[in-house]
């Protein structure tokens, strides 16, 4: 077992079987729990209620829809009055049980419920478990982009359970490492060392490296939310590769895989970055190389830089008309880029769309 604190606030807990343990940090006056999860988590949900209600938790259940379909207004509102229904108070709690559509939705609807009520996360996906689940950022989607509601609300406990990813489709899991890689970029080069080592093995729940790969990612993100809680200054840098690819699912209506799309979104950033002068070329290649290694993509069709230029523009790290990215000086010199000229954009699109 490994546990990885945050800050003063919270355990992320990675151990075989925790995901069945959720009783044990829920904490002391818990009277009920609605366990929030999606019909291709039915399963595991069912088998969390069965394990609260042995412990004497007042437990519901709660499908919703599988990925992105889930984070909208209408969903969280049949969640509101599924709580209001049973008489959810303040020392009740939310359970998110499932990947970073359902970790976020569930933490949006706990922070939401009389302005805050405790929340346990258990994430069932690589990206849930390094990624959305750590960190307290619940949120859903609008029209108008991804994440543009939502709220800081640290859960109560994380629990990582290994197993849950044998069950992964390897397209999923393949695509949750985009956010390891990510961690590597910013951060923890060994993490570029451990898969650039043995790609193949890293794209597998059972690789000789899969837990440190884990462990090291949810390191990364804990050590960096533990300083800066609300995204007001070193919190950013989670952010690489995640401007350009929030465009690219808004304007393919979340369609395409998250991690897909942050893969190509930090080749896009390492390209502007070197287009601004502040990256070598060789850093540039070494994204392409890790992130094909591991098969993700690297490129993205030419001919839709209006749309995704306009969807950027509502990201949160906009301000005014000033356009904002996170971008490398090196590997593990994150640093900002503010405003950068149309021509390095364009120079930036056009290296992704070769």
């Amino acid at each position: 077992m490994s546990v990885v604190r945050v800050g003063d606030a919270y355990d992320v807990v990675i151990k075989s079987g925790c995901s069945l343990r959720v009783a044990d940090v829920v904490g002391d006056g818990v009277q009920r729990a609605l366990v929030v999860h999606t019909d291709s988590m039915r399963t595991l949900g069912e088998q969390v209620v069965s394990s609260l209600r042995g412990a004497g938790v007042e437990a519901y259940a709660a499908a919703v829809p599988d990925a992105e379909d889930a984070k909208s207004a209408s969903v969280a509102a049949e969640l509101w009055a599924v709580l209001g229904r049973h008489g959810f108070t303040r020392t009740d709690v939310v359970v998110g049980v499932g990947g970073g559509t359902v970790t976020d939705l569930a933490g949006f609807v706990a922070a939401t419920w009389l302005r805050g009520v405790p929340l346990v996360q258990v994430p069932t996906t690589l990206l849930g478990m390094v990624d959305a689940a750590v960190g307290g950022k619940t949120g859903i989607n609008t029209a108008e982009g991804k994440n543009l509601v939502g709220s800081f609300h640290p859960p109560r406990a994380v629990l990582c359970d290994p197993d849950v990813l044998t069950t992964l489709p390897r397209p999923d899991y393949v695509a949750g490492l985009a956010e390891v890689v990510k961690a590597g970029f910013i951060v923890d080069p060994v993490i570029l060392d451990l898969v650039a080592a043995d790609p193949e093995a890293a794209t597998r729940p059972d690789g000789p490296h899969t837990l440190e790969l884990v462990e090291r990612a949810i390191r990364v993100k804990a050590d960096v939310v533990s300083v800066d809680l609300k995204e007001s200054s070193l919190r950013e840098i989670l952010n690489y590769g995640h401007t350009f690819g929030h465009a690219i699912e808004h304007v393919e209506s979340y369609r395409r895989r998250h991690g897909e799309a942050v893969a190509i979104g930090m080749v896009f950033a390492a390209e502007l970055s070197c287009a601004a002068g502040l990256l070598a070329r060789d850093v540039v290649d070494r994204h392409r190389q890790v992130l094909t290694s591991v098969g993700l993509p690297t490129s993205y069709p030419p001919g839709r830089w209006t749309e995704l230029e306009a969807a950027m523009r509502r990201d949160k790290k906009t301000r005014g008309d000033l356009l904002r990215f996170v971008v490398l000086a090196d590997v593990a010199r994150p640093t900002r880029l503010e405003g950068p000229t149309p021509e390095q954009l364009r120079t930036a699109y056009a290296a992704v769309s070769a």
